[in-house]
């Protein structure tokens, strides 16, 4: 039997990191499987929402090489079906990675539309994408799958200059800032 309050551990953490964030707001967790995990709710105007779909990972960076582990804060791998995110009704997607070297989450908030659009850019046109995101602990965050080992040790020395820009996600690393224009008064 699976129980009914009982809330995925990826979703709860992205949940708590949001609403230390985002101060005036209020996040649900819907009653019933829809594609969105969370609502979150302007606290003053709930009429302003926005849903999230929650994608977790474990880091994975304890399992690489140590010649990472000075550079890199959380590496995570998600497998991300293209079906999924064109019938998404979550307006934001969160990839989310646990990182054991700080014992916090780094997250990746993006629009599905942009997120699908640099999948596709980097990977091709697939039903289904591997997806490798390693966060920087200079803040960067870069989608690194098919990548040859000189550009991962490019990255890990910080030499970001010949990254594909839609490699580039640190614009959404941890970036609260397309939640709070949907939830905005």
């Amino acid at each position: 039997m699976k129980p009914i309050f009982t809330i995925h551990a990826g979703e709860y953490l992205v949940g708590d990191y949001l609403e230390k964030e985002l101060k005036d707001c209020e996040i649900w967790v819907p009653a019933k499987d829809t594609g969105t995990d969370l609502l979150i709710t302007n606290a003053k105007n709930r009429a302003k929402s926005v849903g999230i779909q929650v994608k977790f990972s474990k880091d994975f960076l304890p399992q690489m090489e140590a010649t990472f582990h000075d550079s890199l804060l959380a590496c995570g791998w998600w497998t991300l079906n293209q079906n999924k995110i064109v019938k998404s009704n979550a307006e934001i997607w969160v990839l989310a990675a646990y990182s054991f070297l700080e014992k916090k989450i780094q997250i990746i908030i993006i629009d599905p539309r942009e997120l699908l659009k640099r999948l596709i850019a980097i990977h091709g046109n697939k039903q289904s994408f591997n997806v490798y995101l390693w966060v920087t602990k200079d803040g960067h965050c870069f989608e690194t799958r098919g990548l040859k080992g000189l550009d991962q040790k490019k990255i890990i020395a910080g030499d970001y200059s010949l990254i594909n820009k839609s490699r580039d996600y640190t614009g959404f690393l941890n970036s609260i800032g397309e939640i709070n224009k949907k939830i905005a008064r």
